[in-house]
């Protein structure tokens, strides 16, 4: 016993129905993964406070060491559709290629186009930075210059359905001018997925 005529006619309009809205609905999903949902970077500021404190240690009779503290606010502006949980990380400050700081960051986690404010500090080895030949000259012509590079790394949830791998590198210029006394940031950042 066979589909009738009738019955096969319905059953081939409902198959090529469906079949129009599944590319309909791919279409519309691949439009707005390409355009609302699309990744973008978030914004990365960083805010130095103020120095918090100095220390100095002697191992010997030559052998000198002095650190400060920097307190410093980073605000992460995360611009994407999608929540950010990050594990803890350090942060680097280099200075003419010579790391002499280092910046904790502790985990956080970062709304669905949220904004967040991190408190952290700056531990800054005095005696590297000092012992290099080009900072006194940087610091009598007037401002001396700074690149952060971190690297967060975490889990990126979207609609709590999606959970991606991601990891955020920074590299941000510091620019500390002496005459003012004021200190300008300019952040990059990439979001990979």
């Amino acid at each position: 016993m066979g589909i009738s005529k009738p019955s096969r006619r319905g059953f081939q309009i409902c198959c090529g129905v469906t079949v129009i809205l599944l590319i309909i609905l791919a279409t519309v999903f691949t439009i707005l993964a390409f355009t609302v949902f699309k990744p973008k970077e978030p914004e990365i500021t960083v805010y130095p406070q103020g120095l918090e404190n100095i220390t100095f240690g002697f191992e010997g009779f030559l052998n000198a060491t002095a650190n400060a503290t920097i307190a410093m606010i980073v605000g992460i502006n995360n611009r994407n559709y999608g929540s950010f949980k990050f594990k803890n990380t350090t942060g680097f400050i280099n200075y003419r290629g010579d790391v002499v700081a280092e910046v904790p960051i502790q985990q956080s986690f970062v709304p669905a186009r949220g904004k967040v404010n991190i408190s952290t500090y700056a531990n800054f080895m005095v005696d590297r930075l000092i012992s290099n030949t080009t900072f006194w000259a940087d610091v009598l012509a007037g401002s001396v210059n700074f690149t952060s590079v971190t690297t967060v790394r975490g889990k990126a949830t979207v609609f709590k359905i999606l959970k991606l791998h991601a990891s955020v590198p920074s590299i941000c210029d510091i620019s500390i001018f002496i005459k003012s006394q004021s200190i300008e940031t300019s952040c990059k950042t990439k979001l990979k997925l």
